[in-house]
């Protein structure tokens, strides 16, 4: 078995905002792996200012991958247990390698039989780019829309009244993503004005990290809290345990390449049913690659809940894919 990587830079089509800054381009690593004259891609999606594992020896640790790759995949999960974008990638091309074509996960999505729900993404920007985007998502027949919310609180919320003037929460369900931009302070007050507007959820109201804050948030709000940010870097499974009992949240996002993919997705998972939360898995701007995996990934998981995934659509020179959207339904191309 052999292995290597590529280096490749996503390039947005337009600039896009988020509480903690505009991206214009994104950084991914492509592994290939062969053997017996077969080959299988995945791709390691780390995300610069986000992932656990940014860090200067991330190319390192590829390269020891690739000279590692006939080693035990327990073994290899140990030593990257640190670098949970590149165990992700790791995953991917193993189940390439075996299935090969653009499967991952064989089942009635691969066979275009079956689709997966997603919500539309807002990105933030002024009033008018934001009601731009969410016309064009309501034309295409989304019924939940999700928005970037966290940075000029004001006018976001002018938007989401207009929303909500036009469409009962029965007609549109609306979720927000503040990405850890307010404080605990304004949270409580923001947490109240989208209660009255029947927001679905919020995603992050406050920084990761503070557990007792959050906790106190979870425990008293009228908006659903899902966590999405705190689950970074928290990789021992008494950890994850302990995070979901001490903060009780409504939801947890599962980002597979932040989170260990789709093994590390599957203990959350598993620990999260046991009290009771509610999750969704979305995507974390990989390039076409890994978008594939994860749809494919997300479709075993047989949630009815809108799910967040992209459609390699925010980038120019994005790989070719392996889905289509139709309406707010993604399915696989045969």
């Amino acid at each position: 078995m052999k292995a290597s990587y590529k280096r490749y830079l996503l390039e947005f089509k337009r600039p896009s905002g988020t509480s903690r800054g505009v991206l214009l381009d994104k950084e991914t690593f492509i592994l290939e792996i062969s053997e017996n004259g077969k080959t299988g891609i995945g791709e390691c999606a780390v995300f610069r200012g986000l992932s656990f594992d940014d860090r200067p020896d991330y190319e390192d640790k590829l390269q020891w991958l690739c000279e590692n790759i006939d080693k035990d995949s327990f073994y290899l999960k140990e030593e990257l247990k640190e670098f949970p974008s590149i165990w992700f990638g790791y995953e991917q091309a193993v189940l390439n390698l075996k299935y090969g074509d653009h499967l991952y996960f064989p089942t009635a999505f691969t066979e275009g039989k079956s689709a997966i729900t997603i919500n539309g993404l807002i990105w933030m920007g002024d009033i008018s780019y934001m009601e731009e985007q969410i016309q064009d998502k309501l034309e295409k027949g989304f019924h939940c829309i999700k928005l970037k919310i966290g940075v000029n609180w004001k006018e976001e919320h002018i938007v989401l009244q207009k929303l909500r003037a036009k469409f009962s929460k029965e007609q549109l369900e609306l979720r927000v993503d503040a990405n850890g931009g307010f404080s605990k302070e304004e949270a409580v007050s923001v947490l109240k004005q989208l209660a009255d507007l029947d927001i679905h959820s919020i995603e992050q109201p406050i920084k990761a990290g503070n557990w007792d804050d959050m906790a106190d948030l979870c425990a008293t709000t009228p908006t659903p809290i899902a966590l999405d940010e705190e689950l970074i870097g928290v990789i021992d499974s008494g950890e994850k345990k302990k995070l979901l009992e001490r903060i009780n949240p409504q939801y947890i996002i599962l980002k597979p390449a932040l989170v260990g993919g789709f093994s590390g997705s599957d203990e959350w998972i598993s620990l999260a049913e046991k009290q009771n939360i509610g999750w969704w898995i979305t995507s974390a701007l990989e390039s076409n690659i890994g978008l594939n995996a994860i749809a494919q990934y997300t479709f075993t998981k047989k949630n009815p809940m809108p799910q967040g995934l992209g459609t390699g659509a925010l980038f120019v020179n994005n790989f070719e894919s392996s889905l289509e959207l139709r309406n707010e339904l993604l399915w696989f191309k045969i």
